[in-house]
């Protein structure tokens, strides 16, 4: 057999390019980004922990094609409005702390 033929029949009269699974299967998924998974978890946890590593997993993910581009976009969502949450209620109980602090001064 030489080597511009292929065993497995004749490529480019319609018979399908690379080898992929058998007829019947399922077709190969690849798979998901580990640190797009964390991204979300430590969103609801630690939410500036979350908004960074989606912003890390989506770098991976452009980089190697794997999947997972929604988690660690939902993990820079959600840690993103966790994040401005707490500087705002940080922010707020500091001027109520001045408040409070101010109305006992001579």
């Amino acid at each position: 057999m030489s080597s511009t033929q292929d065993p497995y029949g004749p490529v480019g009269y319609g018979a399908p390019q690379g080898y992929g699974p058998p007829p019947g299967w399922p077709p190969l998924r690849r798979p998901t980004n580990s640190l797009a998974i964390v991204a979300l978890v430590l969103a609801f946890v630690f939410a500036p922990a979350g908004l960074v590593l989606g912003v890390v997993a989506r770098r991976q993910i452009r980089e190697t094609g794997e999947e997972g581009d929604g988690l660690a976009l939902a993990g820079i969502v959600i840690g993103a409005i966790g994040t401005a949450l707490a500087v705002l209620g940080i922010v707020l109980a500091l001027l109520a702390l001045a408040t409070v602090a101010g109305s006992f001064a001579p």
